[in-house]
């Protein structure tokens, strides 16, 4: 049957409730009516019979299949079907537009009233079942299904109508609701095909609901949700909490909810922690209630249940294991015409990363545009180039982005020293095997992060040497400012430590605290309250760390004045010497590079002998030579680079000793 056959059911109605309004005016041919009362109409209605509800003479309505599965959905009476199709009758037809400004007697007012639709549903006005299913807490207003306009009156007088979306849904159109352009999409099929995500889909489908997706680090909740909604045979609706932050985010969230009934799907909404804090609390509760779709909500951190009400199932989401990975990297690249290495090396290339099914999908296609430009052969690079494309904006407001530039031929160090830099790139690729599936770090809340201490004297090459073992790694290198961590506010710089370790756990990238000891001192002896507070922070820093998935390097010139759980905590430590006499010269080899020209008088065996520079002291001395060089407009030349020398030490606040220069301390 068809929606028009069902709305003649009410057309029918609507002509008898005109014929018996007719029969009892005085004056019905009017052409004025509605716009005043005439005293025949005021004797007539003082002396005739009060208006009764019609009794129901049109038969059985026939069904509509969208129309019984939006009832289904939304938990709809019948009578709250039929109040539907009265209110929707004018946007089919513009003559129930006169037909309801008649019945109103008020011909500004063309469409129906609560009252009316009473009338025409054979319900007494008295009703109180009857007055019931227009309150804010009924299905059809609760879900946004029909709109009550006019509070202001009684609400008998009040007017009702359907939103755009409902009438287009019932009229076949499957766009969503224009609301959420931009805020959220439609996914009728699924990219995760896993055991968990069937198990779900059985759960959903048994009528779960809410349920709270706990994700790690390069876990995939939004795709296990989508999923699981697909096993139970359901599209799903999914909301971007992020993108909520400007408007009133439960308005918004009705819609998306009303769109899932609507399609018979779920509802797919994070991350939560992404949620603005004004309105959460309402935004939740109208999510954790009964509802016209199965509810899936996904983050972080544990759900925090309020004492007296019933909170989400909880599930934990995992990273996917490497197998898994490796086909759906396959299955994603498979779809352009590029060469790929073979699954042991893709699975080596990955093995750093944290990546969801759409990220790892996403990336894929990223790398695979990249080698089509450079040929058709997909390589290492082209991977790595297409995982930092999905790393997003979060982190890179509270840490500064640096591109790694540098690699191992750049960094001057001692052979033991390099190993314990290769043992931080092992414990990275092969984190997921060692701690994961070999357990070997079970229990207690332990993330799965990998943590180092790099201490040594300024410029002895800690920041460069993690730069490096991040472009080993295919990482993205990000420094925390501390001018943007530490508050004098009491618990803002724990919440701003929070918002760094919570947006690194989803960026494939390595994290840098550079001068770690001003947040990670040493917990002092509680005198006052400033004591109280700074144990607090380094308490919480932790909690944190311990919990953390990423790859984070901390630095210091005074590996002393960290806290000894700290250091407990922290996977490798690498003490970073003063360079001697042999790495000086390659450091001076390795500053001044081969494109700069140099002088025949350059002696950089005598620079590395005589003068006891640390790595970056070298560089900015390299530097200024080069610049006294440019504006002389001639090679560098050896009194250009005992200049720079001697600047430097006036930096660093040293003697400038005749035994350290020689005979250039006079010629300079």
């Amino acid at each position: 049957m068809t929606l028009a056959q069902r709305l003649s059911t009410v057309e029918a109605r609507v002509r008898r409730a005109v014929d018996a309004m007719r029969a009892g005016d005085p004056n019905p041919d009017d052409p004025y009516r509605g716009l005043y009362l005439t005293p025949e109409t005021i004797d007539a209605l003082l002396t005739g019979p009060a208006r009764q509800a019609l009794p129901d003479e049109a038969g059985p309505a026939p069904e509509v299949a969208a129309l019984t599965a939006l009832a289904k959905a939304f938990g709809l009476s019948e009578l709250d079907v039929e109040v539907l199709l009265i209110a929707m009758a004018p946007d089919l037809d513009p003559r129930f537009e006169r037909f309801y400004g008649y019945l109103n007697d008020d011909v500004t007012r063309r469409r129906p009233t609560i009252g009316l639709a009473l009338e025409l549903c054979g319900v007494a006005p008295a009703d109180p079942a009857g007055r019931a299913r227009f309150g804010a807490g009924a299905p059809l207003v609760a879900h946004g299904l029909l709109t009550v306009t006019e509070p202001e009156r009684p609400l008998l007088s009040r007017t009702i109508g359907l939103p755009d979306r409902v009438t287009a849904h019932l009229l076949g159109d499957q766009a969503p609701d224009a609301a959420l352009a931009g805020i959220a999409t439609v996914a009728e099929e699924s990219v995760v095909d896993t055991e968990q995500a069937a198990r779900l889909g059985r759960g959903l489908a048994a009528g779960l609901s809410p349920v709270h997706l706990v994700q790690r680090a390069g876990a995939a909740a939004p795709e296990l949700a989508v999923a699981a909604l697909a096993a139970a045979g359901r599209p799903a609706v999914l909301v971007d909490a992020a993108a909520l932050a400007d408007g009133e985010p439960g308005e918004v969230v009705a819609i998306a909810l009303r769109e899932a009934g609507l399609r018979g799907g779920g509802l797919v909404l994070g991350p939560l922690e992404a949620l603005p804090d004004r309105g959460r609390r309402r935004l939740l509760g109208l999510l954790t209630g009964p509802g016209p779709a199965p509810v899936l909500l996904y983050g972080n951190r544990q759900w925090q249940t309020e004492p007296g009400r019933p909170g989400p199932v909880s599930i934990p989401v995992t990273p996917a294991r490497a197998p898994d990975r490796v086909d759906a990297w396959q299955a994603a690249v498979g779809e352009h015409s590029v060469s790929t290495p073979d699954d042991a090396v893709i699975a080596s290339a990955l093995a750093p990363y944290r990546l969801g099914a759409g990220q790892l999908a996403a990336a894929a296609r990223a790398a695979a545009g990249l080698a089509v430009l450079d040929g058709g052969e997909l390589t290492a690079h082209h991977l790595r180039a297409g995982v930092r494309a999905q790393n997003g904006s979060g982190l890179a407001r509270l840490a500064r982005r640096v591109e790694p530039a540098v690699g191992w031929a750049d960094l001057v160090l001692p052979a033991a020293h390099r190993a314990q830099l290769g043992e931080m790139v092992q414990r990275a690729r092969h984190r997921d095997l060692v701690l994961r599936q070999w357990r070997m770090r079970p229990g207690g809340g332990r993330g799965a992060g990998v943590l180092a201490l790099f201490a040594g004297e300024s410029g002895t090459g800690k920041t460069m040497s993690a730069e490096v073992v991040a472009g080993e790694l295919g990482l993205d290198l990000y420094v925390v400012d501390l001018a943007t961590v530490v508050d004098k506010y009491i618990g803002e710089t724990e919440k701003n430590l929070d918002r760094i370790f919570t947006e690194a756990a989803g960026v494939n990238g390595l994290l840098l605290f550079d001068e770690a000891d001003a947040l990670f001192g040493k917990r002092t002896e509680v005198k006052d309250s400033h004591d109280r507070n700074a144990n607090m922070e380094s308490a919480f820093l932790l909690q944190r760390m311990e919990s953390f998935d990423g790859i984070a390097v901390l630095t210091t010139n005074l590996r002393a004045n960290l806290d000894e759980a700290f250091t407990r905590r922290i996977d490798v430590i690498v003490d970073f010497p003063v360079p001697e006499a042999g790495q000086r010269l390659a450091l001076w080899e390795s500053c001044l590079g081969a494109e700069l020209p140099r002088a025949s008088d350059v002696d950089l065996e005598f620079c590395a002998n005589s003068f006891e520079l640390a790595g970056g002291s070298i560089r900015a001395c390299a530097v200024t030579a080069a610049y006294l060089a440019a504006e002389a407009d001639r090679p560098v030349a050896m009194a250009d680079l005992i200049a720079a020398i001697r600047g430097e030490y006036r930096k660093l606040g040293r003697l400038v000793l005749r035994s350290e220069f020689g005979d250039w301390l006079a010629e300079g």
